[in-house]
């Protein structure tokens, strides 16, 4: 391969305002900022993407898989192998780095790092890496020097990710992949669909663990280092976005508003709204 910048159609598909982007010699970045809509495509390099903001409702899926909706949380990753068609749909704005690999990068990379160029790269849709949340962060704040982005520092940091996906997500990596204790992918979305169902009443740990099939201590462990919270403020966070969305879209009483979103008083949901949004419903209103 050529010491060359990458093929721009790597990013082809990426609408022009969503923000700043740039090509390197691995691949190409962009800095991804939208309100609420929707964007499919078929995936000509190895797609990176990884969230750096909350974004409640988001859906995705891989191919003609069912879409899946579930709360964005900085620091998930998803991946898109090449030729892998994706759809998503997001009902809040969004916020990501985006990072595309052509297949003859990667499998460069591969052989020189992992000595594996047939190694093939996992979909992987949507899961907490804060790793990869590290490059992202430094991706985002060199892109936002459009006049003065050095290349050769992106280029090392589209490599490093490169690098983390091909060790982590990809026939190379050792299996099972959650050797941290996390949650599989599967416990993960069964009880991010029940905590959306749920999460108005009250829950308690030993009930979230049987959804899963796990012990209460290891389920909360694992939960952490899936969602990157714990599960008491993951279920603080969906009532206080709820409780949002009642305040701004209906006339309805603060109190009634509490009740509804399940907190056990209106002192209490103005304190914790106070406390984590850093305003009170009656500025919120």
């Amino acid at each position: 391969m050529n010491r060359q910048t990458a093929d721009a159609s790597l990013l082809e598909r990426v609408p022009d305002d969503v923000g700043p982007r740039k090509m390197t010699f691995r691949g190409g970045a962009v800095h991804w900022r939208q309100p609420p809509g929707s964007f499919s495509f078929l995936s000509t390099g190895h797609s990176m993407a990884i969230r750096l903001a909350r974004s409640p409702g988001f859906r995705f899926a891989f191919n003609s898989e069912r879409s899946q909706q579930f709360d964005v949380t900085a620091g998930m990753l998803g991946v898109a192998p090449a030729g892998m068609e994706c759809r998503a749909e997001w009902s809040a704005p969004i916020e990501s780095v985006v990072v595309a690999l052509s297949p003859e990068s990667m499998r460069e990379l591969a052989g020189h790092e992992i000595d594996r160029p047939d190694v093939e790269i996992r979909p992987i849709n949507h899961e907490i890496d804060n790793t990869a949340l590290q490059f992202a962060t430094m991706i985002k704040a060199e892109l936002g020097r459009p006049e003065h982005a050095n290349e050769l520092y992106l280029d090392s940091l589209i490599t490093l990710l490169g690098v983390h996906v091909l060790r982590n997500y990809s026939s190379a990596a050792k299996l099972p992949k959650r050797v941290d204790g996390g949650l599989s992918t599967i416990a993960a979305n069964k009880i991010r669909e029940y905590l959306h169902e749920h999460f108005r009443r009250k829950l308690t740990i030993s009930e979230l663990a049987k959804v899963c099939g796990l012990s209460p201590g290891h389920f909360s462990q694992a939960f952490a280092r899936t969602f990157g919270i714990p599960p008491h403020r993951y279920i603080l966070e969906l009532r206080l976005d709820f409780a949002e969305k009642l305040l701004t879209g209906t006339e309805m009483p603060v109190a009634e508003i509490a009740f509804l979103s399940g907190f056990s008083s209106q002192s209490h949901f103005t304190n914790i709204m106070r406390t984590y949004r850093q305003k009170t419903p009656r500025q919120l209103r």
